[in-house]
């Protein structure tokens, strides 16, 4: 088995096209984010709360401009066709300047295919990492965030056939009544560890402190689908194509090759846009589609890795508080979040920097998301200002 990179090779470091959103972002649209991310942070939707803030009102959270954002922020990172070929996300890494986004903000992307390489995996044998750049900048050019992402690129008839995950995750966990009161209370305990976005003086901390536990879950296909329709590009008619200037094939919404039944219709889409809506139609549809996750070797519903992204981000937010900022993520998914399980949050100070490149105090964070069984779904180092 071979991937085909013939398509790919001679587009290595050159800008890139794709979606852009039309609309500016709303008090909606925030809403909805942290809805779907179960990231009930009062700052982002409760209009009394917020205004009382130093905000003076609703403001988004740092994980949103990948909701403001084209295919999840794999559109760089997805690039030239290979037949038969299905994605999931391999890692993010973000780097945030500072710059909140408000209701009425547009972001637009710049983006670039930085690199890849090719290495043997038993999940699907030839398996392709490829990493893409994102720019998110607002509508008066400031820069918000740079997001590097890592797309994982197989053969789907091959990650089928070797089934690596139809053993691993077995059935789907029925959850006794006792112990989704544990999950809940646990889910509880965490909201009110911050609520009111008291930044930890950066004085005061240690290394070896340990962050307050976290839980989200259990993961069903209705969370699922919740997320997916918080990426508004998912919902009709939101995005335009834009391509870079200056290129003659700039790989704007091109066929990636996806494997027979995950495609886009992009002409039948103009009469009927659910034929590109992602979950009837696409390659999105083993995320709610247990038949559809084992065509391409998932073998049920699992999750979306820009979720598992943005969930580091929020957490270590919420910790920081209201004067503290997450500066800089490098998250590596190892595992999806299936179906059935939760999701735990540790996370605790493994360094102290304070005097840094960003000029800014900073401590480092180690978190790790695991599930009931303590397998790993997200190893994530993390550099996080706080006040001194």
């Amino acid at each position: 088995m071979e991937l085909d990179l013939s398509d790919v090779d001679h587009r290595v470091g050159k800008p890139v096209g794709g979606g852009q959103l039309w609309d500016p972002c709303s008090t909606s649209d925030i809403r909805r984010w942290v809805m779907a991310m179960d990231y009930p942070n009062p700052l982002h939707w409760d209009q009394e709360f917020a205004a009382a803030s130093r905000y003076g009102g609703l403001v988004a959270p740092q994980s949103i401009p990948v909701a403001l954002d084209y295919g999840h922020g794999a559109q760089p990172a997805c690039v030239g066709r290979i037949p038969g070929s299905h994605l999931i996300f391999g890692g993010e890494e973000w780097w945030f300047y500072g710059c909140p986004v408000r209701p009425g903000d547009r972001l637009i992307q710049e983006r670039r295919f930085h690199d890849y390489k090719v290495a043997e995996t038993k999940f699907a044998g030839p398996t392709m990492f490829s990493r893409g750049d994102t720019v998110h900048r607002n509508q008066n050019g400031v820069l918000v965030a740079r997001e590097r992402s890592t797309a994982i690129r197989y053969l789907a008839a091959e990650a089928t056939a070797r089934g690596m995950y139809d053993n691993q995750v077995g059935e789907v966990k029925r959850w006794s009544a006792a112990e989704l009161t544990e999950v809940e209370a646990l889910r509880h305990e965490w909201l009110l560890s911050n609520r009111a976005g008291i930044s930890p003086h950066f004085d005061e901390v240690k290394v070896g402190d340990k962050l307050p536990r976290r839980v989200i879950g259990p993961h069903s296909i209705a969370s699922f689908t919740t997320e997916y329709r918080a990426f508004l590009f998912n919902i009709w008619g939101t995005f335009g194509w834009t391509a870079p200037e200056g290129l003659e094939d700039p790989w704007i919404n091109q066929d990636p090759g996806w494997t027979e039944g995950f495609g886009f219709d992009e002409e039948g889409a103009r009469i009927d846009p659910r034929l590109r809506d992602g979950l009837y139609v696409g390659p999105s549809r083993g995320h709610i589609d247990d038949d559809k996750a084992g065509a391409v070797g998932m073998s049920r519903a699992y999750g979306y890795g820009a979720t598992m992204g943005a969930w580091c981000t929020d957490y270590l937010a919420y910790w920081a508080g209201n004067d503290g900022l997450v500066r800089h993520t490098k998250a590596d998914f190892r595992l999806p979040a299936f179906e059935g399980d939760v999701t735990y949050f540790d996370a605790e100070i493994v360094d102290k920097i304070p005097e840094s490149t960003w000029g800014v105090p900073l401590v480092q964070v180690k978190l790790k998301l695991t599930d009931q069984n303590f397998g790993t779904l997200v190893s994530c180092l993390a550099e996080v200002e706080l006040p001194r």
